[in-house]
């Protein structure tokens, strides 16, 4: 045999002995679910893990997405009720009265004139506003109707033939406040209390165009209600009715997950939809590292609050839990784009077992070149 060609036999072997020992990108998937004391385990001896490994299949599916979610925050919502158009007058709203009045000799009226309008005047904490030949008049809790009629009722004692009209200009008792996440946030006055949520949402100009996955915050007699924006506007039994006092604000969805290892890219990523699935996840990294992924080896780790740990199948055995997937089945693939990314939910593409192989090939090859 030559001696060049010696040389490149040699070499081989040395390079197909060493490429166990290549630097990798990523573990194997042994090496990632080896037990905790798989180095110094005697023999006999059971072995030791510190988290649960679950496969993600379709019998399992069911089980893990019913596990608590520490995602999902239990805030209540107020359906849509519908009420009556008119305006409740209230404590700080402003009234404005005008009194036509028919007689000769009217008691507010010039000379000549039939028509008086007074002074605006703000209703008062205690409910009540002044009215000429009448007082100090309770109105507050009235409609604009209902208070019109009482005051030409108390004026016809004194002037027969008067008649009302009667303007209510809302105060903040009657506003909302849009407080954040809006085109243009401030306080909106509520023209009737059948005024809706996406109602007030348009005049704001919509939720800011910037914000991942909006979440709606309403504060109401000191208690939050929530539901997402994508929910609110997809049913309208959830288009809540507002109330004066009421608080309103848009939030962005800061959840994040981290892919490291074999994946397209090793980052922190953030959860751009209320339910990502792990598919979805996978498209959003960039999927495996060609020629270095293991497909059957995806692993997403996740770890589960204490009180999260359960003896039965409602919860996990142990706070950390390891699922794998495998994504050259049709059920690993159909039960990947059913399983939800969670919040801290880290994917970890393990690496082939034929990944350091190809690489001593490919090197071999280009020594190959060279020598040629």
């Amino acid at each position: 045999m030559p001696l060049s060609m010696l040389r490149i036999a040699v070499l081989g072997l040395c390079l197909l002995t060493a490429g166990c020992s290549l630097p990798r990108g990523a573990g194997f998937q042994s090496e990632v679910l080896a037990a905790s004391n798989a180095g110094n385990r005697e023999e006999g001896e059971e072995a030791v893990y510190d988290f649960e490994v679950v496969a993600v299949t379709r019998e399992t599916l069911p089980v893990i997405n019913a596990w608590p979610n520490r995602d999902v925050q239990s805030f209540p919502w107020i359906a849509s009720q519908e009420q009556p158009a008119s305006l409740i007058i209230a404590p700080g709203d402003t009234v404005q009265l005008t009194i036509w009045d028919a007689e000769e000799n009217s008691l507010l009226a010039g000379a000549g004139q039939r028509v008086t309008p007074l002074q605006d005047t703000k209703v008062g904490a205690n409910g009540r506003i002044f009215v000429p030949y009448i007082g100090d008049m309770h109105i507050s809790g009235m409609s604009e109707m209902t208070a019109r009629g009482r005051i030409e009722e108390e004026l016809s004692r004194t002037i027969p033939s008067a008649q009302v009209q009667l303007i209510v200009l809302p105060g903040r008792a009657n506003m909302a406040n849009l407080m954040t996440g809006f085109g243009a946030p401030g306080l909106y006055e509520l023209p009737d209390r059948n005024f809706k949520l996406l109602e007030l949402l348009s005049l704001a100009g919509g939720a800011d165009p910037s914000l991942l996955n909006p979440q709606v915050r309403l504060i109401r007699a000191g208690r939050t209600y929530g539901v997402s924006l994508k929910r609110l506007m997809e049913e309208p039994a959830l288009n809540t009715t507002m109330r004066g006092g009421d608080r309103v604000m848009i939030i962005g969805d800061d959840r994040n997950f981290l892919s490291l290892g074999a994946t397209g890219s090793e980052a922190v990523h953030q959860i751009t939809q209320p339910d990502m699935t792990a598919l979805e996840a996978l498209s959003t990294i960039g999927g495996l590292s060609d020629g270095v992924a293991n497909p059957k080896g995806i692993l997403i780790m996740r770890e589960y609050d204490a009180d999260a740990v359960r003896d039965d199948v409602t919860g996990p055995a142990q706070e950390r839990v390891v699922f794998t997937m495998d994504l050259t089945s049709a059920d690993g693939l159909f039960s990947a784009g059913k399983f939800i990314i969670q919040d801290d939910d880290l994917i970890y593409g393990t690496e082939s077992a034929l990944g350091p192989a190809l690489t001593v090939f490919s090197l071999g090859q280009n020594i190959a070149s060279l020598v040629n």
